[in-house]
């Protein structure tokens, strides 16, 4: 799983056009966190998962890869 977060993560990210550190302010994190998960050095909390989804109009689901399907249907 950590394989897929960390690519889907990243593969999102520059899909928005966004920094990682753009998306750590968004987030309330460091940018040293934030990298770190795309790296596959830490996991992310649940409540930072849940805003960097939110930011990538994603699932939980897609970003942990437990669906291919997106985006989220709003």
């Amino acid at each position: 799983m950590r394989e897929i977060l960390s690519g889907r993560l990243k593969q999102c990210r520059k899909e928005k056009g966004l920094t990682q550190r753009e998306v750590a302010i968004y987030c309330d994190i460091t940018e040293k966190a934030y990298q770190n998960y795309e790296l596959m050095t830490r996991e992310p909390r649940l409540d930072v998962l849940i805003k960097i989804a939110d930011l990538f109009d994603v699932s939980l689901d897609y970003l942990a890869g437990r669906t291919d399907k997106r985006p989220v249907n709003k």
